[in-house]
């Protein structure tokens, strides 16, 4: 059964050329399409669609306002948000408003394609360069004070300071499993083990703080210190 998708651009050049390459495969079908964010709203309601590709920049209802609308309906559609930047600081506030996703403009058409098929699995997508600079925003906007860090942190094991790093790098558990080496299991292992001896809630704290404190991942990679034979 096909992804039922309606692309809001407030440029006619993107939602023609998206819409011609989405409906070539027999995996998707462009329902409708918008110029802004109040017309997409009116587009979801009559057609109900999966997915909504929503720009974020466009006159009249940005792509921030019209998420955060859908996000109110009764049974909400899937947002994924698109801009030319990682960096756009609109991007985090997609996200706040119940975006499920980011992609840049700039990315390839079978990325695009992976991206649809995984937010309709249930699960997010953001690219590694803009979770990094997401994480940069929100340690800006909400910054993250561990008390006694120094010695927190000096608590960690060597794979523990090294997963925290590759967190704070916007990697996923399977990327860091991957780097170092190790099973997912084992990377949601030290995550939890690093969450619970920092005294922090959860894995966008952790990034912060590995932020904060100049945590940086190293750029060759390895197994886990704890896992050298």
């Amino acid at each position: 059964m096909s992804i039922r998708i309606v692309i809001v651009d407030d440029q006619v050049i993107i939602r023609t050329g998206l819409a011609m390459l989405l409906d070539a495969s027999d995996d998707f079908e462009v329902v409708a399409a918008a110029g802004d964010g109040a017309e997409a709203l009116s587009q979801v309601a009559a057609h109900r669609p999966d997915v909504v590709l929503m720009d974020l920049n466009m006159p009249r209802v940005d792509g921030v306002e019209a998420t955060r609308r859908l996000m109110r309906l009764p049974e909400p559609p899937l947002v994924l948000a698109l801009s030319v930047c990682d960096t756009d600081g609109r991007v985090l506030e997609a996200l706040e408003a119940g975006a499920c996703g980011f992609l840049s403009k700039d990315l390839k058409l079978e990325e695009l394609f992976a991206a649809l098929h995984t937010v309709v699995s249930g699960c997010r997508v953001v690219t590694s360069q803009a979770l990094t600079s997401l994480v940069r925003l929100a340690a800006d906007r909400t910054p993250i004070r561990v008390q006694g860090a120094g010695e927190k942190l000096s608590q960690l094991s060597p794979g523990e300071r090294r997963v925290l790093a590759l967190v704070g790098a916007g990697m996923t558990n399977g990327q860091i499993a991957q780097r170092l080496f190790l099973s997912v299991a084992s990377v949601k292992t030290y995550v939890s083990r690093t969450l619970a001896k920092l005294d922090l809630d959860n894995r966008t704290q952790a990034a912060i703080v590995a932020y904060e404190m100049g945590i940086v991942a190293e750029e060759s990679p390895g197994p886990s210190p704890e896992h050298q034979g």
